[in-house]
């Protein structure tokens, strides 16, 4: 059975979906962007901040549903242009310990919604 998670504290679904899925144990993120749920503006001041509204996001999604990124056991990355890897995964890294870091892939696409830089999306167990 599937439990539908929502939360104010990160930005409403812009489509046909939910912000995440709660599956027994197993929580499935959508992909997060770098929407301001305060706002609904786009936090494109540089990458960094706009990799740090998405991970904030992410962890206003884990919360509603008692998770945190500890639980996590798998990210997806969908970036725009591999050039901002490194600082995309600098801010990454500040939200997990590296020796329990969760398995994940980095893969550059064309284009994003409302055509953001980053999106995240996770995989986590509790």
């Amino acid at each position: 059975m599937k439990k539908i998670i929502t939360t104010e504290n990160a930005p409403a679904p812009i489509g046909p979906y939910n912000q995440a899925i709660l599956s027994g144990n197993t929580l499935y993120t959508s992909g997060q962007i770098a929407i301001n749920p305060k706002n609904g503006e786009l936090v494109l001041d540089s990458i960094e901040a706009e990799t740090k509204q998405v991970m904030e996001n992410l962890k206003e999604v884990l919360a509603a549903a008692g998770m945190t990124f500890e639980h996590i056991i798998k990210t997806s990355i969908f970036i725009a242009d591999m050039h901002n890897f490194s600082k995309i995964n600098a801010v990454y890294g500040e939200y997990f310990n590296e020796a329990t870091a969760p398995a994940r892939e980095t893969v550059e696409v064309a284009n994003l919604p409302k055509f953001v830089n980053v999106e995240i999306s996770a995989i986590a167990v509790k």
